[in-house]
């Protein structure tokens, strides 16, 4: 009987920070801007992002590039943000005295971070590339130059 997801489960870690003091809206706004990025280049984009949400986002990412480092044995640089979400938790309730002997609620919202990270393979085809183009031109130069000796002739 097959497995559920038949898709081949590439190697990689995740990571995830749970009742981060801060709305998920607004750390949904920092996670969409390294959703897909290779995870060198994202810690680069969240370390001068200027929103609050993206040093907590830095950290989680982090620590899921520790995690596959150090648990899985995969190479830092290889790494690519395969998932990357916020979820709601749970909201503290507090009250706000107002005038007249009213109160006001305050919601102060925490939320779920998680990011997954994966190794990809690191394409190298600079090597293959160059050494064919090398070799592209030694061969049709014999070929040139006997096209200019039959022209002579």
């Amino acid at each position: 009987m097959p497995a559920k997801n038949d898709a081949p489960v590439l190697p990689g870690s995740r990571a995830v920070a749970k009742h981060v003091r801060i709305s998920p809206n607004k750390a949904r706004r920092v996670v969409n801007l390294v959703r897909g990025l290779p995870a060198k280049e994202a810690l680069t984009v969240l370390q001068f992002a200027p929103q609050a949400a993206s040093e907590q986002v830095y950290k989680v990412l982090a620590s899921a590039i520790a995690n596959a480092e150090n648990n899985e044995r995969l190479d830092p640089d290889a790494l690519m943000i395969s998932e990357a979400f916020v979820d709601e938790g749970p909201t503290l309730k507090r009250f706000r005295p107002r005038a007249q002997g009213r109160a006001y609620r305050i919601r102060k919202r925490t939320c779920h971070i998680t990011i997954a990270v994966e190794a990809v393979q690191v394409a190298r085809p600079a090597k293959k590339a160059a050494a064919a183009k090398k070799a592209a031109p030694a061969k049709s130069a014999p070929a040139a130059q006997s096209q200019t000796t039959e022209e002579s002739e």
